[in-house]
């Protein structure tokens, strides 16, 4: 019997690609987002979510670590980006980098928690797919 892999098992990405692809999106859903709205709005809060969940699905599976550790510190980056760039957009307009970054976690960290559960939580079945492929 044959084995052909899948893109649940073998995954499309390397890890290094992944990531990029990943900073590449949130940006341009906070451009998007920017653009439209003025501000960060319950928009980014859901593609960042589903931007968790691709990411979870399309690394391959020796570079699952690289993508479980990466949604917090990619927040953390679009929060520091747009605190240095334009604080208005995540805290009051006379708020330092430092403050826009507390507030842009603390208005956003809702869905920081959704996606880094998805994103684990995707990780983790793959995971123990391809354990249970491995013993069979």
């Amino acid at each position: 019997m044959s084995h052909t892999g899948t893109v649940w098992t073998e995954g499309l990405e390397p890890g290094r690609q992944a990531v990029a692809l990943g900073i590449a999106a949130v940006l341009t859903i906070v451009a998007i987002d920017v653009l439209l709205v003025g501000e960060l709005s319950f928009f980014f809060d859901l593609c960042f979510i589903v931007l968790c969940l691709a990411l979870a699905l399309v690394v391959r599976p020796h570079d699952f670590f690289t993508i479980g550790v990466l949604p917090p510190l990619m927040m953390l980056a679009v929060f520091a980006l747009l605190g240095a760039v334009a604080p208005e957009t995540v805290a009051d307009k006379s708020d330092g980098i430092v403050q826009a970054v507390v507030s842009g976690l603390a208005h956003h960290s809702g869905a920081l928690v959704a996606g880094y559960a998805v994103c684990l939580g995707t990780l983790w079945a793959r995971q123990r797919t391809l354990r249970r492929n491995a013993s069979a």
